[in-house]
């Protein structure tokens, strides 16, 4: 996209130095209007009027003179117009006096953070989740940002935009929050929540949050754009189920926490009886038949595999009987 934005290359004076002058003509002005009431007064009328007229034209100029300066603090910039013609981007720091027939608009450079309310979107799978994001963004491109948007129709207070920079950066964060949400709305719906419903090593919103948030911020970039907005970072902050399958999802990722840990349980159990056989049986503690070899197996597994403490029973008789 073709960047429109140049520095501002109009004349540029000294806030100082025009504060001085506007002040010295301020000052002469009144003196001669003083001058010129006291030369009527002494039956000089014609040269007191002229000098009357004159002195009052003379505050009229230094009146337009003084909408000339402005003050610029780090990070602003001034956009400024010929009469509805773009005529640069104003952005040195500082006190300067421009020419006050120039239209111009103030707006803030610095970083702004967007912290989204979470949303509800359905994933890939279809299933309802509720997903936020925390943005933070900043104007790069004055030109987009005043003249590609409709800043007026985004603004709470359209008569506010163009007076001062509150309203446009507003009207501005109301459009970067639109857009997050459409992008939001866009990534959330190309990975599912997580990888129980989903092939084995497919990326999910859960389990793969730096793809996510990489994902989400070129979806932003490519939106944002238009306004001429930068995006510096953008991340997903919130990610749960939505309330009405949150208990039936908690449950299923209940089941199957259960499952697995039963597995590893089992196959722990397994390990350990098969040990304590070859143990017995490589030690000759004891010659064990393939009955009584079963009778232990289950016995150790029902103890090794059980919830509850297993209650110990003491035969006191022999392994034969």
């Amino acid at each position: 996209m073709e960047n429109k934005e140049f520095a501002f290359k109009g004349s540029v004076l000294n806030g100082f130095l025009m504060l001085f002058v506007n002040l010295a003509v301020l000052i002469l002005s009144i003196v001669g209007i003083v001058y010129s009431i006291i030369m009527l007064d002494a039956s000089n009328g014609a040269q007191g009027g002229w000098l009357l007229g004159g002195c009052s034209l003379l505050i009229i100029v230094d009146i337009i003179l003084w909408c000339g300066i402005l003050q610029l603090e780090p990070n602003e910039a001034r956009v400024t117009t010929w009469f509805g013609k773009y005529s640069g981007t104003f952005s040195e720091t500082g006190f300067y006096w421009i020419n006050p027939f120039y239209g111009t608009k103030k707006v803030s450079l610095r970083a702004r953070n967007l912290d989204a309310e979470p949303i509800k979107v359905n994933d890939k799978t279809g299933n309802p989740v509720m997903i936020g994001l925390v943005l933070v963004w900043k104007l790069k491109d004055t030109y987009k940002a005043l003249f590609e948007v409709d800043s007026q129709t985004m603004a709470a207070s359209p008569n506010a935009v163009g007076s001062d920079t509150k309203g446009l950066m507003n009207a501005l964060e109301n459009f970067v929050r639109v857009q997050s949400d459409a992008a939001l709305r866009q990534v959330a719906g190309q990975y599912a929540y997580d990888d129980e419903d989903t092939k084995a090593g497919e990326p999910t919103l859960r389990s793969n949050a730096d793809e996510v948030n990489e994902q989400l911020e070129q979806k932003l970039d490519e939106r944002l754009a238009l306004a001429g907005i930068e995006v510096v970072e953008a991340r997903i902050n919130y990610l749960a189920y939505a309330p009405e399958i949150a208990a039936v999802m908690l449950r299923r990722q209940q089941a199957s926490a259960i499952i697995t840990a039963r597995e590893k349980i089992v196959e722990g159990a397994v390990s350990m009886v098969k040990m304590a056989l070859d143990k017995l049986s490589s030690e000759e503690i004891v010659e064990l038949d393939d009955d009584k070899k079963a009778a232990m197996v289950s016995n150790l597994l029902v103890v090794l595999c059980g919830d509850e403490s297993a209650q110990p029973v003491v035969n006191t008789g022999t392994l034969n009987h």
